[in-house]
């Protein structure tokens, strides 16, 4: 399904995604700072840009809430 839908710009449409991160993916400068890690958890917003980067999906998922934000997991 390849089909684009207008979710709309108003204040219901506040849905914050949140998705794993492998660390190894991310610049060095982002490395360096979770050592120890291996995954670390996105969140963004429903326009795709990335937020914040948290240590655990307990805390994404908080940290959206205290936004405002409806969050939602994308694989």
């Amino acid at each position: 399904m390849d089909t684009n839908y207008d979710f709309g710009a108003g204040d219901e449409n506040r849905i914050a995604y949140i998705r794993s991160v492998d660390v190894a993916e991310l610049p060095s400068e982002i490395r360096s700072q979770v050592q120890g890690l291996g995954t670390i958890y996105a969140v963004h917003s429903a326009e795709g840009e990335r937020l914040a980067l948290v240590r655990d999906r307990k805390l994404a998922f908080a940290l959206a809430r205290q936004h405002d934000l409806l969050p939602v997991t994308v694989h």
